[in-house]
């Protein structure tokens, strides 16, 4: 199995750090950034070229929606996984349509979330 390399971008420093400390010690993992601006994340994207980006939708930063079209158009071989705290419809259609890899819930449990992002690892990425 290949070590998928993850990104993740959330501003709630509390789920930040608890998706790295559960990620970061998964085999076949590696998180290799965590920050809570999306364009501190774009950046590090565009730099450190991940497998897989967690985008949390919700911003405090500004447009969750901006930040998803900019890794999509700008970091064409990562996968972006949104993250949200509550299911909206809308937002995971929009976000299908802007190219995000998978749209799930914050309060899906960490086997699954491993999964899901393995199963998001390019080239068979896309929903």
């Amino acid at each position: 199995m290949t070590t998928a390399r993850l990104l993740i971008i959330d501003d709630h420093e509390t789920v930040r750090e608890a998706l790295e400390a559960q990620l970061g010690t998964t085999a076949g993992l590696e998180v290799i950034g965590c920050t809570g601006s999306w364009r501190a994340g774009l950046r590090e994207t565009e730099k450190l070229k991940p497998d897989i980006v967690l985008l949390e939708i919700k911003r405090g930063d500004g447009p969750g929606f901006e930040a998803l079209r900019c890794l999509t158009e700008r970091c064409p071989c990562t996968s972006v996984i949104v993250l949200n705290s509550y299911p909206d419809a809308n937002e995971q259609n929009e976000a299908r349509r802007m190219g995000a890899a998978r749209y799930l819930l914050k309060d899906i449990d960490t086997p699954q979330l491993v999964r899901e992002i393995q199963a998001c690892v390019r080239p068979n990425a896309m929903i």
